[in-house]
């Protein structure tokens, strides 16, 4: 399986890399085509010599593509990127004197002996002045061409960039709405277990609960985004199942108001919170415990509130480091990765012996 996934991986980035090629090809083609025309209109404007300009620019435009080529897909991936600058430089250097005495040639001997008609003077030799400026110009066109070449690499690369890290959330998404439910499930199949063990005839509505919430989690982690009417639904079918553990002296009260109706959430983020509240406060507690749980959907927001009992202090027992278990982190997580700061807030406190959570949410 891991072989095929990797077969059909390798096979998209061999496909896009050959997409890719295509369409650098064609824009190369188009690029040269159009500096072309442009260098052959500007330069016979210029001097009054249309046919000249196109002679001269037929030579040195194979030159321009041979140094820039070389330049971007050989000097500097071989020595550039190489930290080699020493040398680098040296056969940058030595490339330009190359094509200086190759143009040089070409010109003198297929179009005129006057190989610098721009020049105040003809020039018919090979001079100083004939060789820094045109090793100048062929400079300037490796640069020009480089920068371009340069630019587009670090746009690709920002795009790749980009992609990965949206990937990458996405992942790590999934993953924390596929951590709450073996952390939800493990819980829950406790209570059954410990009913079973006392024969107890709560069973089958505990299996019947235990269906509903595998349903809902079965269906909506696959989502974003979840209806809060279902999402609810759920809190309440895990507390109704949670409430059969305890006895009298567990008080769990919950409210609900506001309108309901095409509000979304992320699925299975609130269900956390109320777990944390048995599993940090009710399951550790000794004597009477309170959980409340207002739910409020006002305008665009969702005030999402519980507080609980906290455990009492026993001497006789070891101190435990303080942790709220994952169920705060996750949630925590999931708010920085699925929405933005400005549409939610969470505030987390204690105070008199109880904890809060308090959730602010756009909806």
């Amino acid at each position: 399986m891991s072989r095929y996934i990797n077969d059909k991986l390798n096979g998209l980035l061999k496909e896009g890399r050959s997409e890719m090629y295509t369409i650098n090809y064609k824009h190369h083609i188009i690029f040269w085509l159009i500096y072309f025309i442009f260098n052959t209109l500007r330069w016979g404007s210029m001097h009054h010599d249309f046919d000249l300009s196109l002679k001269t620019n037929l030579i040195g435009f194979p030159i321009h593509m041979t140094l820039t080529y070389l330049n971007i897909y050989y000097l500097m991936p071989r020595f550039l990127y190489e930290r080699k600058y020493f040398m680098y430089g040296l056969l940058v250097m030595l490339s330009l004197f190359v094509m200086l005495l190759a143009k040089f040639n070409l010109t003198y001997y297929l179009v005129s002996t006057n190989v610098m008609p721009e020049a105040a003077e003809e020039v018919t030799s090979l001079t100083l002045n004939y060789a820094i400026t045109t090793m100048l110009g062929e400079l300037y066109v490796v640069s020009f061409v480089t920068a371009i070449k340069i630019t587009i690499d670090w746009l690709r690369e920002h795009n790749k960039l980009h992609e990965l890290e949206r990937r990458q959330l996405t992942t790590e998404l999934r993953f924390l709405r596929s951590q709450v439910s073996p952390h939800f499930f493990f819980n829950t199949l406790n209570n059954i277990y410990s009913l079973t063990l006392e024969k107890s005839n709560k069973a089958p509505e505990v299996v019947l609960k235990l269906s509903e919430l595998m349903r809902y989690l079965l269906y909506a982690t696959r989502k974003n985004k979840q209806s809060l009417k279902k999402e609810i639904d759920c809190i309440q079918n895990y507390i109704d199942l949670e409430r059969l553990r305890f006895d009298h002296t567990l008080q769990v009260d919950v409210s609900v108001c506001g309108d309901l109706r095409d509000r979304e959430i992320a699925p299975m983020l609130l269900v956390p919170l109320i777990e944390n509240c048995f599993k940090h406060g009710a399951s550790k507690n000794i004597g009477d415990m309170l959980i409340d749980v207002d739910i409020k959907v006002e305008n665009d927001f969702l005030y999402f509130k519980v507080v609980n009992t906290m455990p009492k202090k026993n001497s006789m027992l070891p101190v435990k480091k303080k942790s709220s278990g994952i169920g705060i982190s996750n949630v925590k997580k999931r708010l920085e990765l699925g929405y933005n700061p400005r549409d939610y807030d969470l505030l987390i406190f204690e105070e008199k012996e109880m904890f809060h959570v308090d959730l602010k949410l756009k909806v």
